[in-house]
């Protein structure tokens, strides 16, 4: 099931967010980004769709990108494995075929009250990571 807040926003400026947007497209191929959200949910409503049009700007493929929908109680698939608790979330995974990589390893996680909008956040993740 996908996310309707995951749909890019059309006004955001990829111009605006270009180092972001760089680290994003270099990582493409690297990494995978699992989104869980709820389209009832005030903070994916707000946060997503900007995440979502960054992924869109960076190239992402749509199979890097898994949109993983919780009900009003936080509860669906994944939740307890990944422990979420709050949303959005976003984790970031090693991609199947990374090099000297695990699959499924866990690289970085944004969760709601990160001080810097998803894109960024997660950009300045991965490059202190990768």
């Amino acid at each position: 099931m996908s996310l309707e807040t995951m749909q890019p926003n059309p006004t955001w400026d990829a111009a605006s967010y270009e180092d972001a947007v760089d680290t994003l497209e270099a990582h493409a191929d690297d990494v995978v980004y699992r989104v869980w959200g709820g389209d009832w949910c005030k903070d994916c409503r707000r946060l997503l769709p900007d995440f979502g049009a960054a992924l869109e700007a960076a190239g992402v493929p749509d199979d890097r990108i898994d949109e993983i929908a919780v009900d009003q109680d936080k509860q669906g698939p994944g939740v307890d494995e990944y422990g979420i608790e709050y949303i959005p979330t976003i984790v970031v995974e090693h991609a199947p075929a990374s090099a000297d990589r695990d699959e499924g390893e866990e690289i970085t996680r944004f969760v709601e009250d990160e001080d810097l909008p998803p894109a960024t956040w997660l950009a300045q993740e991965l490059e202190d990571e990768l």
